[in-house]
């Protein structure tokens, strides 16, 4: 029974925010990957489209998104569903770091605005 302790996850960081990788396919998962997003205050990281689809819980804090153009303000215990081929921004507008609980399917690939491919480690 494959359990991932706190003290095994592994932090990546990029765009300003922080990456708490608890399942992937190297911590013993077949088919899905969950990580815990820590976005600073005043941070807005760059809009990216997904290959796959993410769910987005937001733990604490406040934030903006923007998916496919349409923006709205989140609070803790909301959660945003981002299709496959969605374009996605993130702000964090506030004074406090803002908490998220994420999930995906292995293999998931970000593409940012100017072609740029990313395969998140957190995500793989």
């Amino acid at each position: 029974m494959p359990v991932v302790r706190s003290s095994e996850a592994v932090t990546h960081e990029i765009h300003g925010a922080r990456f708490v990788s608890y399942a992937t396919p190297r911590s013993g998962s077949e088919e899905l990957c969950a990580w815990r997003g820590e976005i600073p205050a005043g941070t807005k990281a760059p809009a990216h489209t997904v290959s796959r689809e993410e769910i987005f819980h937001l733990l604490a804090g406040e934030l903006v998104i923007t998916l496919d153009g349409r923006t709205e303000r989140v609070t803790a215990g909301d959660t945003v569903i981002v299709n496959p081929g969605a374009t996605l921004t993130v702000e964090n507008p506030t004074d406090r770091t803002a908490t998220s609980w994420v999930t995906t399917s292995v293999g998931l690939e970000a593409e940012l605005a100017d072609g740029t491919r990313l395969t998140p480690p957190w995500a793989n």
